[in-house]
């Protein structure tokens, strides 16, 4: 219910044109605090800093997706862009967790 309510929220602002709120309100950190306090509560302190850790690996391949629509949605259209930036992002995420299990 809090994750539907987060997007009818922001899609409700970003369609009033908006879009500094809608972002505002999609980036809140609402879920991760819920999730930070419930796997903290379920597995400790050790799966909280992991997931926190994931968390941070996992940004820079977020933000080349959101760089991919910003870029690409004037050029190819909305379908077109967000299917470039999900897979851009899928892609960038599976190098990340290749490179972290290398690491590790």
């Amino acid at each position: 219910m809090l994750g539907g309510g987060i997007v009818s929220t922001v899609t409700f602002l970003g369609s009033q044109g908006k879009g500094l709120l809608a972002a505002f309100v999609a980036t809140f950190p609402t879920m991760t605090v819920l999730t930070f306090a419930l796997i903290h509560g379920k597995a400790g302190q050790s799966a909280t800093l992991d997931y926190a850790k994931g968390l941070l690996f996992m940004t820079p391949p977020w933000i080349f997706y959101v760089i991919c629509l910003i870029l690409l949605l004037p050029r190819w259209g909305f379908l077109k862009s967000l299917i470039v930036g999900v897979l851009t992002y899928m892609i960038l995420a599976g190098l990340v967790s290749v490179v972290i299990r290398h690491l590790k």
